[in-house]
């Protein structure tokens, strides 16, 4: 995982040495390189590996899917929405270049993750329609941003595990599941069996990080816990508790580990990343 963690990182540097600088660019290379996990393009190149193609002619693909990542976060910390003041360590985007500077380093990102998957020289124009219609059906209205509105309109009440769990799906899971589907799309193989399989771990992920916010540590999160509860937001801990939150993980997780024995090696790269998923900590 290390050497893909490096190529990726590698990859985001030489897209954004592209760019004109300005005070936006700044923003963005600066939220770009907080440390975050690269799940969503390791997924994607992981998949990419089991399916037999060369996943360094799709690197840049990988790192559109992280940029729309970014941008969300970007746009989550902001006063208007979660108002935060870290993120994995280090003062939030808005705290350091100021709301307007990071508002139009979120849209940049969102941009660029188009315009970058329109550049790639190894796809045709029909599968680039189809994961750019992906990514951005996943990370818009129909997804990731539907999820995010979900979540603000509720705020201060008490939702149904239904409503969470639809929440879930949509605001962490699309972005996960379309990072397997973007492979299978590539490599032209029914998508529908990776998709499902990134909304289980997208739902598992996000509820480890509901259990995070009330026994994690700064240290290791880098950023306040309790912020849930101080929102008045509901979660799987809110609804259930955490023993019944982590019995729905192991549930999940089996769910996912059904469909990835279904592989050989190399494909144990997808193992490998549910792994990381299960064990991680912050």
């Amino acid at each position: 995982m290390e050497n893909y963690i490096a190529e990726i990182n590698q990859n985001l540097n030489i897209l954004m040495n592209k760019l004109p600088d300005s005070a936006v660019k700044e923003a963005m290379v600066y939220a770009l390189n907080g440390k975050g996990k690269r799940i969503r393009p390791l997924i994607f190149i992981a998949t990419l590996n089991s399916l037999g193609v060369d996943y360094r002619k799709y690197l840049d693909i990988a790192c559109s899917i992280e940029m729309i990542h970014t941008y969300s976060l970007i746009h989550d910390d902001l006063p208007g929405m979660d108002n935060d003041d870290y993120r994995r360590g280090r003062l939030t985007c808005h705290k350091v270049y100021g709301e307007s500077i990071a508002i139009l380093a979120g849209d940049s990102l969102l941009n660029e993750a188009c315009r970058i998957i329109i550049a790639n020289s190894h796809l045709n124009a029909t599968v680039k329609l189809e994961l750019i219609d992906s990514l951005y059906h996943a990370s818009g209205i129909n997804g990731m941003i539907l999820g995010q509105e979900i979540d603000i309109l509720n705020e201060n009440s008490l939702v149904n595990i239904d409503i969470l769990n639809n929440m879930h799906k949509l605001k962490t899971g699309a972005l996960i599941a379309v990072s397997f589907k973007m492979a299978a799309l590539i490599a032209n193989v029914d998508y529908v069996p990776y998709q499902q399989a990134g909304y289980d771990l997208g739902l598992a992920f996000q509820i480890q990080d509901d259990i995070l916010d009330v026994v994690g540590q700064f240290e290791k999160l880098g950023k306040p816990v309790g912020s849930d509860i101080d929102n008045n937001k509901s979660t799987y801990v809110s609804l259930m508790g955490i023993e019944k939150s982590r019995k729905k993980i192991d549930e999940l997780f089996d769910r996912i580990d059904q469909f990835t024995t279904n592989f050989d090696s190399p494909e144990k790269d997808i193992e490998a990343i549910v792994n990381l998923i299960k064990g991680r900590d912050h």
